[in-house]
């Protein structure tokens, strides 16, 4: 595959399947001398190519040919990178915002029921009001085929009835079995989708309103309800003070006899043990110690006695 080819004067490049309308941009531009316009619009005159190069590198911008046909060719110092992105950013702008007529097609059988002649009404009034045109067509079967005044009534009593949204473009005309009436939009596109997106944005606001208006009770009963708890706290804590300070008064005064009792009966307790042992010493003292019982005298043994001697 080549490459693109850049042609003198910033003409359309041919390439494989496609055509590229790029300028030409510093050294791609091969003139002896151009029409010099600022970055700020002041227009600088009639300078050399090699002039305009340097003034673009000292600026730190590009020179970009903007009007390749003109005698000199009128070129702009400029930052390329920048333009190009604003350029892409307004052409997708522009896609976005652009608003294309579709052509809707709603089919009618001759002895449609009512209901259904309703919905597809609603259908095409729907199209209508989005900004499309719509092609109702009558579709005949059989003998229906001798009756086309019949269609014809149909499809006028359908524009009679859709004449708030649509104008006919087209009056009914037969093509083989089918008949056809083209409706037109009395709004353009753009128009309608505006509209769209306003009553969307109004539904929207709405629903967040009435959302609020839900939620505002509820926050008021809520808080109702904390008022009501705080007040009754309040009111509790003014029943309770004195009672509590009572309370406090008597329990003080109770553990102080309590105290008061026990540390009595400890003190007395601590004396009695303390007196104890001088009685004692003193009793030891007093009385005489006992004389030792006298030692037991030895009893002699008895002498045993000569054995017997035996006759021979």
């Amino acid at each position: 595959m080549q490459g693109p080819s850049f042609l003198p004067f910033g003409l359309p490049v041919k390439t494989e399947g496609a055509t590229i309308n790029e300028p030409r941009i510093n050294e791609r531009i091969r003139v002896p001398e151009v029409r010099l316009v600022g970055p700020a619009g002041e227009q600088v005159g009639i300078v050399r190519i090699e002039d305009a190069l340097r003034l673009a590198q000292e600026s730190d911008l590009d020179l970009v040919e903007v009007a390749p046909n003109s005698r000199p060719p009128v070129a702009k110092l400029m930052d390329y990178g920048k333009f190009k992105y604003e350029a892409a950013v307004k052409a997708r702008e522009a896609r976005r915002n652009q608003a294309n007529t579709e052509i809707k097609e709603m089919r009618f059988r001759l002895k449609i029921d009512e209901h259904d002649y309703e919905t597809k009404k609603g259908h095409v009034i729907r199209f209508l009001k989005g900004g499309d045109k719509v092609k109702v067509t009558i579709m005949f079967r059989g003998r229906e085929q001798s009756r086309p005044e019949m269609g014809r009534r149909l499809l006028m009593k359908l524009a009679e009835e859709v004449a708030e949204y649509a104008v006919v473009e087209n009056a009914p005309n037969q093509e083989g079995r089918n008949m056809s009436l083209v409706l037109g939009p009395l709004k353009k596109k753009a128009e309608a989708k505006e509209e769209q997106r306003k009553a969307r944005e109004a539904q929207k606001a709405a629903a967040g309103a009435e959302r609020d208006a839900r939620r505002l009770p509820k926050a008021v009963a809520a808080e109702g309800v904390a008022d009501a708890m705080v007040e009754e706290a309040d009111e509790v804590a003014e029943v309770a003070e004195p009672v509590a300070e009572d309370v406090t008064v008597d329990v003080a005064d109770d553990v102080t006899e309590d105290v008061t009792e026990d540390v009595t009966e400890e003190t007395a307790e601590v004396t009695e043990v303390a007196e104890a042992p001088a009685a004692s010493d003193v009793a030891e003292k007093a009385a005489p110690k006992p004389k030792a019982a006298p030692k037991p005298k030895p009893v002699a043994k008895p002498a045993p006695k000569p054995a017997a001697k035996t006759a021979k």
